[in-house]
């Protein structure tokens, strides 16, 4: 995997690309200097989770044969504002979904794609309590 960091103005705007060349764009709030012109590098880990989860599910649920016709992750995060780094302390991913779909099947993906396949989930699960729930609507 390479990963490039192109500085894209006199502050702290940046865009990722990647070998197949897609772009990320990240920078600081302005809080932190920056011009919120994208997302800020710990924006961009949690919503790492939430698609490396949701291609787990995706993938899970397609071999089972249920029938995705629309499929959302909210992501709530916390960090740990009183210390530095103000690290991630807890995520909860809400799984919204549409279609014909057994949940017991669903609740199982969504455990496996936490707790086996995901790598972001392993990586960060280590300082951070993660959490879940779903709905289904038919």
């Amino acid at each position: 995997m390479k990963i490039n960091i192109h500085r894209l103005d006199s502050g702290f705007h940046f865009e990722a690309s990647n070998a197949a060349n897609v772009k990320l764009q990240m920078d600081a709030s302005a809080a932190a200097g920056g011009n919120n012109n994208g997302f800020t590098p710990v924006e961009a880990l949690v919503a790492s989770l939430g698609g490396c989860s949701g291609i787990d599910v995706i993938s899970i649920l397609n071999k089972q044969k249920q029938k995705i016709d629309d499929f959302n992750v909210e992501i709530e995060a916390n960090r740990a504002q009183d210390q530095i780094p103000a690290i991630v302390t807890d995520v909860h991913l809400k799984f919204i979904l549409k279609g014909a779909i057994d949940e017991g099947k669903l609740d199982r993906a969504i455990k496996l794609s936490l707790d086996k396949y995901c790598t972001v989930a392993r990586m960060i699960g280590a300082t951070t309590k993660i959490t879940y729930s779903y709905i289904v609507n038919k």
